[in-house]
């Protein structure tokens, strides 16, 4: 019996992209990430917050996290992520679906030991969320360094599936009634909300401005 490789998708195989460029581009556009690992026999899937770096995910958490411990001994573990693009409403029931980006990749992490590396990587974390962000805001202090584990999730593999288009009615069913389309799914950013100890008369910072001009959002 041949084993297919980990991340070969198996389901519609037209759908799957493996290129490295493809992939970066959808982890990059997300924020938040499902790490799948497993303690003993018990499986876990947790959200959590994640950067891009190179060819690493940074992902960071308590220093009493049980998935920091597991995953950053080195254990495999499994990363995904998803947008959702639109809905795809058919004719039939069996024919709704959803246009979407996702990846699904394969690795291990290590743990971030270095004080400065590990200042620099949530540095990054914060300016994959806003670009431009951790300039305008206080680095981690000694304390904080000492309380917060960082790790580096190695892609070892990884595999990009995507929907676009239409719906994709039968031919039996074009001729019913029945309104067919997709309905569009974004997500925009509203107007920022200050917080009220912040002192009065400071303007949004330029990273959140242009955060507001690129999304059309703020106005």
């Amino acid at each position: 019996m041949t084993l297919r490789p980990r991340h070969q998708v198996q389901r519609s195989r037209q759908r799957a992209e493996y290129d490295r460029k493809t992939i970066h581009a959808i982890l990059d556009a997300g924020m938040i990430a499902h790490v799948g690992f497993c303690s003993g026999t018990q499986p876990f899937v947790i959200p959590m917050l994640y950067a891009r770096d190179g060819d690493t995910l940074v992902l960071h958490g308590s220093i009493a996290s049980r998935l920091i411990g597991e995953v950053g001994a080195g254990i495999p573990a499994c990363v995904s992520v998803t947008h959702v693009d639109g809905l795809v409403l058919a004719r039939s029931h069996f024919n709704h679906s959803m246009n979407y980006r996702s990846v699904v990749a394969f690795g291990r992490a290590t743990l971030v030991d270095d004080a400065a590396e590990k200042a620099a990587a949530l540095a990054r974390f914060v300016d994959a969320l806003i670009p431009g962000r951790a300039g305008e805001s206080r680095a981690a202090d000694r304390n904080e360094l000492a309380a917060t584990q960082v790790l580096r999730f190695v892609i070892e593999d990884a595999s990009a599936k995507i929907r676009a288009g239409g719906a994709k009615d039968d031919a039996a069913d074009l001729a019913l009634p029945h309104w067919a389309g997709v309905v569009p799914v974004r997500s925009i950013y509203a107007t920022p909300q200050t917080e009220p100890n912040v002192a009065i008369g400071t303007a949004w910072p330029s990273s959140v401005r242009a955060l507001l001009e690129r999304n059309g959002a703020g106005r």
